[in-house]
């Protein structure tokens, strides 16, 4: 039951770590701010504004309980309330009318002189209103043949200490956060550049320079991704060299073969051994494109449209038709994505007779479709196919010219740009290659 409640909970959690802090720091402050609202507003404002109430009406009934003493001029006494209690009155000869009250349930002020004018003057016997004027209460009390009508400042009966309160208590509130929102971002920002120097790493983009930075635990984080990132390229140079090397060694034996070759009398035999050299130069050729380092090239942006529509159009081929949305644009490395899209249409010529190349765009990806009416792969050989030197059927045709790596160079070359490659059934009966890239 608790997973399924955390579970729950996570839902309506933030996922980002600098939201997810915010959330840390700035909910008590909240919290703590509205348990001292409450409090003040209990405690102090609300019985506050009571006590006033309660004056104002006793100060009321002092002035009608005078008013009907003979001792008392009703015109000085009425001046006199007037200037030092701010009771402005005026009696009116006229019937008490029965107007209808506005129940303003919500309002303190209105809560209090009820329960106020009840007990005092009792139920029936008055009458006010605390919108009609924006700083004067209208209140009416019957008497005798007429009637009161007092019209009182507002601040007589609630405290204005209340607003300045809201203020103190909602600015310095707001400053916290501010300030908190401030040391957060220099907090995790440093986590947000080790995450983007991590991913464009991991796509085989060029670091410039990354330097660590935040923390003591972060700037550690980022050291030894910086050693990670350095053995790694240091490996991947010693590869490059010793390749490199091979490729020079293995060169210069195959070009003395082919010589000796071109000088032997048995024509038959130098054309079979011949044959054995320029498929061992291939396979050469090709593992070494295979391994050779991606991260010489710079990443830039241009036309997917574009490059595909030029390399359709370099094979000159009638049999390829193409559905492509112009003006399609990623970052990456060109030439490599181009390598791959070669690839891909090669091994579609060498056992289909039509290919169509759909290009679209959904959401924030880019799918180019290569469907063939070939022969197709077997549904069990999908993740095969993608093995270096790995072939379905090494009885195919044309099986020695190729050395089962242009798969493996296209999917490597996709993947290092955060894309993928499957494999399905084409509606031509063949084989259908979808390349997802991010744009």
């Amino acid at each position: 039951m608790s997973y399924g409640l955390s579970k729950f909970i996570k839902k309506f959690l933030p996922r980002g770590l600098f939201y997810r802090a915010l959330l840390i720091v700035a909910v008590p402050i909240i919290i703590l701010q509205l348990i001292i609202t409450i409090v003040f507003f209990d405690s102090l404002w609300i019985k506050t504004n009571k006590g006033m109430t309660r004056a104002l009406v006793g100060e009321m009934k002092t002035f009608i309980i005078s008013y009907d003493n003979d001792k008392f001029n009703n015109k000085d006494l009425s001046n006199l309330f007037s200037i030092y209690l701010d009771l402005n009155v005026d009696y009116k000869i006229e019937e008490f009318l029965e107007k209808e009250q506005k129940n303003r349930w919500f309002s303190p002020i209105d809560r209090n002189l009820r329960r106020e004018l009840k007990e005092k003057m009792g139920a029936g016997n008055y009458w006010f209103d605390t919108t009609a004027y924006k700083e004067l209460i209208h209140i009416t009390i019957r008497h005798s043949k007429g009637h009161f009508e007092f019209f009182i400042p507002k601040d007589r009966v609630t405290s204005t200490s209340a607003r300045v309160f809201a203020l103190w208590i909602t600015m310095p509130a707001l400053l916290l956060i501010i300030i908190a929102i401030m040391f957060l971002k220099n907090q995790t920002r440093p986590i947000i550049n080790l995450a983007k120097a991590a991913e464009k790493f991991g796509r085989g983009e060029n670091i410039d320079e990354y330097r660590p930075s935040g923390a003591l635990e972060i700037r550690q984080a980022g050291l030894e991704f910086s050693k990670m990132r350095k053995r790694i390229m240091r490996h991947l140079n010693q590869r490059s060299e010793m390749l490199s090397g091979i490729s020079h060694d293995l060169r210069t034996p195959l070009t003395r073969l082919k010589l000796q070759l071109a000088l032997m009398k048995d024509n038959e035999l130098s054309k079979k051994m011949s044959l054995d050299i320029n498929e061992m130069e291939k396979m050469l050729n090709e593992y070494l494109k295979f391994t050779s380092s991606n991260y010489l090239e710079k990443d830039e942006t241009f036309d997917v449209s574009e490059l595909i529509e030029n390399t359709i159009n370099k094979y000159d081929n009638n049999q390829i038709f193409k559905e492509i949305i112009p003006r399609i644009y990623m970052n990456g490395r060109k030439n490599l994505i181009k390598r791959s899209l070669n690839n891909l249409i090669d091994n579609a010529l060498k056992y289909a007779k039509k290919i169509e190349v759909y290009l679209s765009k959904k959401d924030n990806n880019i799918l180019i479709t290569i469907d063939d009416d070939g022969l197709g792969i077997p549904e069990e050989e999908y993740e095969n196919v993608f093995k270096p030197f790995y072939k379905v059927d090494k009885g195919r045709g044309d099986s020695k010219s190729s050395v089962g790596l242009g798969l493996s160079i296209a999917l490597d070359t996709i993947k290092s740009h955060g894309g993928n490659i499957l494999l399905e059934k084409s509606p031509l009966n063949g084989l259908r290659v979808k390349i997802f890239l991010p744009l």
